[in-house]
């Protein structure tokens, strides 16, 4: 049993704790707590308040990507206060996803900042302050230290003036928050690669030193893939998961873009017009509705060359582009949202012409920003945690595997693969792919809009509404080839990092009366075929039917379809 599936015991003896007030008056009033995070927030407070519970505690969040692990980590800090702790780490695998997390805990101005204006607790007010060690931590604050995960191993290894020690865990109650925490998972593994063999000291083994220091201590750990198809991180993290959110529990919520793979055999160039098409048909309707979303479109590359080269050739492209290219785009698409799309376009008389001259603006070099390095990430890390902002003029990005992780964005509605190659080989999905999954993930995160009062922001509205021309708003395209392998592999790859596309769903459906009164149902049979394997010993050649049969061979062209990703049917178009 996993700990997270004693929920049910503790409800059935009413031991279930409720989420704190101290949590709910003092995050921010734009974050209302979803269900589900009301529901970790009570596994969590429950397990921590136990008698017996372990001394030092270690939990695991395990949440899909979007689903707030980051406000989790402000309740968290919230209520461990309350309870006595006043000294925090974070510390996470990439430096970028350290400053992002700086801003949304300090930075009262930012519109990601997670915390109320003035921070109550017990009738006293609490301020947050960074600091570089615990020695000097303020007792009525709560004290953040920010680092990465590779930083806190020099701080405690090699001593230096001023930065954290093994001291500061033995002497002080720490709880150590580690974001993205399936990089800890180094020694718990039973095959290391050479490099995180030659990083097994700097990551679990450090944090396990230092979580240890103080029987006080708490190991607060936040991911969205743990990797618990391996034996070994399965037996370690059984009494640890906390609570268990996948991506299809995100999914199947609606709180989560809907996913459609968009395959075609046009160009590059080609699927990249297709994907401003649509964005500016979004565009159009969040204006219409009179909603400040500005959509954006995300070019990934496979190597920083390529990235650089296509956005050379893209702003080329651009100058020159007219309504006749854009009328060529819409008509040899076969799908139903380009036709939509066209629609709207002629009922509005916007004609191809005007839409190419929006197109060559909006898309212009000033809207477009590259992210291909660690030079990029480090100076535009503040304009990256603020796309969604009504100011940000941003429209395209490009980048190759700079934003897999740690990236927070919500009007990410279009992503277009510029390359077409599988590195697959056989049964093992390809690195690659993962990375395309993991990236996906970040941009199925919704984009809240409502209409009226009476729709939620945070969830999808349209999924029974099918003609409804904002379901474009509710969905994310993944542009690529038209190769079902890659499709077939893009979403094993996606159930790896969560989403598990073969799970059976049970449903309830009740008959009607007079049918269960009816003699068919109450005396009916049912016979069903059983199937038996064919085996193949004895065939040494093909079939005369095969071999004198006359084949026929298609060259590609611009043939397309699309796969609802998230759908256990699939196929949205042919």
């Amino acid at each position: 049993m996993f700990l997270y599936e004693k929920r049910e015991v503790w409800e059935e003896v009413d031991a279930l704790k409720p989420c704190p007030s101290c949590v709910k008056t003092n995050l921010s009033p734009a974050r209302a707590l979803r269900p589900y995070q009301t529901e970790a927030f009570e596994n969590f407070v429950t397990y921590f308040e136990e008698k017996k519970r372990p001394h030092p505690l270690q939990v695991l969040f395990h949440m899909a990507t979007g689903s707030g692990k980051t406000l989790m980590m402000a309740g968290l800090m919230l209520y461990l206060y309350q309870q006595g702790y006043r000294n925090f780490l974070f510390f996470v695998n990439l430096s970028n996803i350290v400053e992002k997390t700086k801003v949304n805990f300090l930075d009262r101005a930012s519109s990601k900042y997670l915390f109320a204006d003035e921070i109550v607790i017990d009738g006293e007010h609490v301020a947050i302050q960074e600091v570089t060690n615990f020695q000097y931590s303020d007792p009525r604050k709560i004290n953040i230290y920010f680092t990465t995960t590779q930083g806190l191993h020099q701080d405690i290894w090699f001593a230096k003036e001023n930065a954290m020690t093994l001291d500061d865990f033995e002497a002080y109650n720490v709880v150590l928050i580690s974001d993205e925490a399936h990089h800890l998972n180094v020694d718990t593994k039973k095959k290391v690669s050479k490099e995180e063999e030659e990083n097994r000291h700097s990551w679990e083994h450090t944090v396990k030193t230092i979580f240890e220091r103080n029987s006080e201590n708490v190991l607060l750990e936040f991911t969205a893939t743990c990797d618990l198809e391996n034996p070994s991180i399965k037996a370690a993290y059984t009494n640890r998961i906390i609570y268990n959110y996948p991506l299809t529990n995100f999914y199947r919520d609606r709180y989560s873009k809907d996913i459609i793979t968009f395959r075609s055999n046009l160009s590059t160039m080609d699927r990249a017009l297709q994907a401003l098409v649509l964005s500016q048909y979004r565009l159009k309707l969040f204006e219409k509705h009179h909603k400040s979303i500005r959509p954006l479109v995300l070019f990934k590359a496979a190597k920083i060359a390529d990235s650089k080269t296509f956005e050379t050739k893209f702003q080329s492209r651009l100058q020159t582009l007219v309504g006749a290219d854009i009328e060529r785009i819409v008509a040899s698409s076969e799908q139903p949202i380009m036709k939509m799309a066209n629609s709207y376009f002629e009922a509005q008389q916007i004609s191809y012409d005007a839409l190419a001259s929006e197109l060559k603006e909006d898309f212009s070099e000033r809207h477009c920003v590259s992210v291909n390095s660690k030079d990029d990430l480090g100076e535009k890390q503040l304009l990256l945690n603020s796309l969604e902002d009504a100011s940000n003029p941003y429209r395209a990005i490009f980048e190759v595997e700079k934003l897999d992780e740690g990236w927070d964005v919500l009007n990410l509605f279009d992503i277009v693969r510029l390359y077409e190659t599988r590195q697959s080989g056989g049964k093992k999905i390809s690195p690659a792919t993962i990375r395309e999954a993991q990236l996906i993930g970040r941009g199925a995160r919704y984009c809240p809009f409502r209409l009226n009062e009476e729709q939620p922001a945070y969830q999808r509205k349209y999924d029974d509404d099918v003609e409804n021309e904002m379901r474009v708003c509710e969905t994310l395209y993944y542009y690529c080839q038209n190769e079902h392998r890659y499709v077939t592999e893009l979403k094993q790859a996606l159930r790896e990092i969560g989403l598990d596309t073969d799970h059976y769903i049970e449903r309830q459906y009740i008959l009607k009366d007079t049918f269960v009164a009816d003699d068919f149902y109450k005396k009916g049979i049912i016979f069903l075929n059983d199937r038996e394997l064919e085996g193949r010993e004895g065939i040494h050649e093909l079939l005369p039917t095969v071999r004198d049969s006359f084949y026929e061979y298609r060259e590609p062209t611009q043939s397309s379809g699309s796969d609802l990703v998230l759908r256990e049917d699939g196929e949205a178009s042919a």
